[in-house]
């Protein structure tokens, strides 16, 4: 028999000493600290406790719009998904200071490495405070963590007070950004209530999140599912997907970025197949309206799509995907191996009961009982029998469950992470292997299993490059190349390349 021995990387089992992680006293060492969480490495509480409020105290002192300048580098929503975040800063040509970048929100949930991500996001604000600027995400609140993973990670590893520390620092994270006096960022998209970006200033944004108002509009909003083509006047409607907020129409976009002289709102939100999502273009501009990014690639190892960023140099802005990076396994819920094992446990006890249980029935003498006395016994052997059967039957349909668990649990992991819960409905047990993989088979169909957990709760490693070339002129000309084709800008977009 031939055996496939797989390498993996060595764990870090030390925890590093402060010199390691702060050299001299000062700042964290952002090189280190990356190698260590590679090796999936811990600190110390305190260690973890000074980063999270050095980093919150450069948050507090920014106000609620950022303005910044190109060259920059845009990227959506990261979802805890450690080893991804490391491999946009590679094909993005390295962290800072070689390169800025604005992130969009959503650093944390549904992986299971968010602190990792924000930790080391936050140490590199730390070191390099103008070279890399940190906007809330919906997602970055204590409602959203405890209904989701980031609660229960943070309590895992390291205790509830790393978590409350999360919480004060998600209140300290700045809400939009305009970048290059061109670009209106946010994590979600346009209010009603917004009509300038200088709006953005006008809340307390230390705060929980509220469930209705400008700030959270700016967090929650969707563009309308027929964005651009839509067959009414309305700008806004109400958001039924998320449970709360708006979906923000093509003619509300294009009065908000032709009103404050801007070129397009650059927002996260949701995932796309292709990592990004370029809507219909404004007329004034010919430049696209709206762009979604998500950098989060195969979305919690279901949606199998890619990751993209948006690197803009004030002429030219470059759309690179990329594919999704191997990561470790953490067991449903941070689970330990012996919890994990309890179906082999269960299945087993279920046989020994089928066993005790299925019995054949007993001959009893009845030849002296008179007609009465036996007519009685006999009803109240049948009643028992069928007492017996039931909890046989029974016993039987949990056996079956039992064995689904067994034989199936990469699959119903899978369905429990599209589903967002950790506990999978009982019908779904009985179901055979193909039956469960109906409902996991593409993009769009997780993306549909997985609505729900978009509401408000109670092709190479290179990728492809997409340019976007601005002219000096008041008019934007735009065409898609791959990486390296030549780059020929003409009057209309032109849409090219391949997968």
């Amino acid at each position: 028999m031939r055996l496939n021995i797989v390498e993996v990387p060595e764990v870090a089992t030390a925890v590093p000493s402060d010199e390691q992680l702060f050299p001299n006293g000062g700042a964290p060492d952002a090189k280190f600290l990356r190698h260590h969480f590679f090796q999936e490495g811990k600190l110390t509480n305190e260690q973890t406790l000074k980063l999270i409020e050095d980093g919150t105290r450069i948050l507090r002192s920014e106000p609620n719009l950022l303005r910044t300048d190109a060259p920059i580098t845009v990227c959506g929503d990261i979802h805890g998904q450690y080893f991804d975040l490391l491999k946009l800063f590679d094909i993005s040509g390295g962290e800072p200071p070689a390169h800025k970048y604005i992130f969009l929100g959503d650093y944390v949930d549904r992986g299971y490495f968010s602190l990792e991500c924000y930790l080391y996001l936050l140490a590199l604000k730390i070191n390099y405070p103008d070279q890399i600027y940190m906007l809330r995400g919906n997602h970055e609140c204590r409602h959203l963590t405890k209904h989701f993973t980031f609660k229960l990670e943070c309590t895992f590893k390291y205790g509830e007070a790393i978590y409350d520390a999360c919480m004060t620092s998600f209140d300290s994270l700045p809400i939009a950004a305009v970048v290059n006096k061109q670009f209106f960022c946010v994590h979600g998209g346009i209010s009603p209530s917004l009509k300038t970006p200088d709006d953005v200033n006008s809340f307390d944004r230390f705060r929980e999140p509220p469930k209705s108002g400008i700030m959270c509009d700016l967090l929650w909003t969707d563009p309308t599912e027929d964005y651009g083509t839509e067959d009414h006047d309305d700008e806004f409607v109400h958001n039924g997907a998320r449970g709360c907020s708006y979906r923000y129409s093509y003619k509300a976009v294009c009065n908000f970025i032709s009103r404050n002289h801007l070129l397009s709102v650059i927002r996260g939100h949701e995932a796309q197949d292709a990592g990004f999502r370029l809507y219909r273009q404004a007329e004034q501009s010919e430049f696209p309206s709206l762009i979604t990014l998500f950098s989060a690639a195969n979305y919690v190892d279901v949606y199998n799509n890619k990751g993209a960023v948006m690197k803009y140099d004030g002429k030219v802005m470059n759309i690179r995907q990329f594919n999704c990076a191997p990561h470790p396994y953490f067991l449903p819920k941070f689970m330990n191996v012996f919890d994990w094992s309890l179906p082999f446990v269960g299945e087993k006890i279920a046989d020994l009961l089928m066993a005790v249980l299925n019995v054949p029935s007993l001959n009893m003498k009845l030849a002296t009982l008179s007609d009465d006395q036996r007519t009685q016994l006999e009803r109240e052997k049948k009643i028992k029998m069928d007492v017996i059967k039931s909890k046989i039957r029974a016993i039987g349909r949990v056996n079956k469950m039992f064995a689904t668990v067994r034989d199936e649990r990469e699959t119903l992991t899978e369905l429990m992470n599209v589903m967002g819960t950790t506990i999978v409905p009982a019908s779904y047990l009985t179901l055979g292997h193909e039956d469960l993989r109906k409902a996991i088979r593409s993009f769009e169909q997780a993306r549909r299993s997985d609505s729900i957990n978009e509401m408000l709760p109670p092709d190479d490693d290179t990728g492809s490059v997409i340019s976007l070339a601005l002219s000096d002129s008041s008019s934007t000309k735009m065409n898609i190349d791959q990486q390296n084709a030549p780059h020929v800008e003409s009057p209309t977009p032109q849409i090219q390349g391949r997968e």
